[in-house]
């Protein structure tokens, strides 16, 4: 038996945040980033909304990028005091993220860290309240997922939560909101939703309720990707936003893949700076394509994305290597780097960790749904491409 799970509710279109007019219930808590949702107005509009709904209203704020496992227990203490039978989280993927985590502390004070990091053994939620995700970029698609991603600071490593109870119950897909993302986060996130949709369609949980949505979103972020990069108030920011949506709705159903193992345990790792999670999807994402393409079915799908995309080639080995190309090409207009060194990763420091790295992405929750599967010692060759913007030979 299989399952597919979304939000009850999805609104989307210019001026679908005023939906949360029709909340019903007593009491919300924002959940929000830093100053960007305040400055452009949004979190004002947002809480007043939610008082036409009759609801008293609280914030919590200030959720860090890559939320930390101490941000998101001072944010379950704060709905404990203050019992909210609505969650509502704005903001990019860190503070829905945060949120989500949040909510399970919340409504099970007793439950550990270390259980909710095994996928899928979440209790269930809703005893105490129901949970709105608004976006505020176009590439997490956190708002109709079953995921969360959590940092250990400490340890340096992102921890990806799955659990279908973590599937908000409302999503609000509104593309005013993404309008004034700066350049920048549009390329990280975007190639972070095309890594979503390709990895979605080669995942071993891939289905036929699944592919359609991923082959949509590729074609979609193919074609819009770099005009919402480069004209804010052109038709691709609408057209992104509901992109990076439909490739949330495949991958967290059909799962991912090794290229987000690989970006969750490299984001925090080194001390020249953080990698942003949609830079490092985007500059590994060619050469896992080259590793997984050694598998028959991987190749067949990748070559059936490349066909999706016009992309031409005597066999399924050319069309491969005519997708891994145009994801070269998007990066490069995109201005995103092509590997870890030109992002700034010290070789030294990168072969001091490369073998910790490699073995925990190989653990990592998303290996599992890998089309091709992987050990250390490959994992370990994986990076090395990453890192030198080598070719991993298929």
């Amino acid at each position: 038996m299989s399952r597919f799970t979304l939000p009850r509710d999805v609104y989307y279109g210019s001026g679908s945040l005023a939906d949360l007019k029709t909340l019903q219930g007593k009491k919300a808590i924002v959940v929000c980033g830093g100053h960007a949702m305040k400055a452009s107005g949004f979190l004002d509009k947002t809480i007043s909304y939610l008082k036409e709904a009759g609801l008293k209203v609280e914030t919590f704020e200030g959720v860090e990028p890559d939320p930390s496992i101490e941000t998101v227990m001072k944010g379950a203490e704060a709905m404990r005091k203050f019992q909210p039978d609505w969650i509502v989280a704005i903001g990019g993927g860190s503070p829905i993220d945060a949120a989500k985590a949040m909510w399970a502390f919340y409504e099970h004070p007793d439950t550990t860290f270390e259980t909710l990091c095994t996928p899928f053994s979440f209790p269930k939620l809703r005893t105490k309240a129901r949970f709105v995700a608004i976006p505020s970029t176009s590439g997490t698609a956190t708002e109709v997922t079953a995921f969360s991603v959590i940092t250990d600071y400490a340890k340096g490593i992102k921890y990806p939560l799955a659990d279908f109870e973590i599937t908000p119950d409302v999503a609000i897909v509104d593309p005013d909101i993404v309008r004034g993302l700066p350049k920048v986060q549009v390329a990280y996130t975007g190639m972070d939703a095309m890594t979503h949709a390709i990895e979605a369609y080669v995942s071993t949980m891939a289905t036929d309720f699944t592919d359609p949505l991923a082959l949509k979103a590729i074609k979609m972020i193919n074609t819009y990707l770099v005009d919402s990069y480069g004209d804010a108030k052109g038709k691709g920011r609408e057209q992104m936003h509901y992109a990076q949506c439909l490739a949330g709705m495949a991958f967290s159903n059909a799962l991912l893949g090794i290229v987000h193992s690989m970006a969750h345990k490299t984001g925090a790792a080194f001390s020249t700076g953080h990698i942003p999670h949609g830079c490092a999807n985007a500059m590994y994402l060619p050469h896992v394509i080259e590793y997984n393409a050694n598998n028959k079915r991987a190749l067949e799908r990748y070559a059936q994305i490349a066909q999706a995309l016009g992309i031409e080639g005597e066999d399924a080995h050319a069309q491969t290597q005519g997708l891994i190309n145009r994801i070269h090409e998007l990066n490069t207009l995109l201005g995103i780097p092509h590997s870890m060194q030109e992002f700034g990763v010290k070789e030294e420091e990168f072969k001091e960790k490369l073998s910790a790295i490699a073995h925990n992405a190989v653990l990592d929750a998303c290996t599992g749904t890998n089309p091709n599967p992987i050990d250390d010692k490959h994992m370990e060759e994986l990076f090395k491409c990453c890192y030198y913007n080598t070719p991993y030979k298929f």
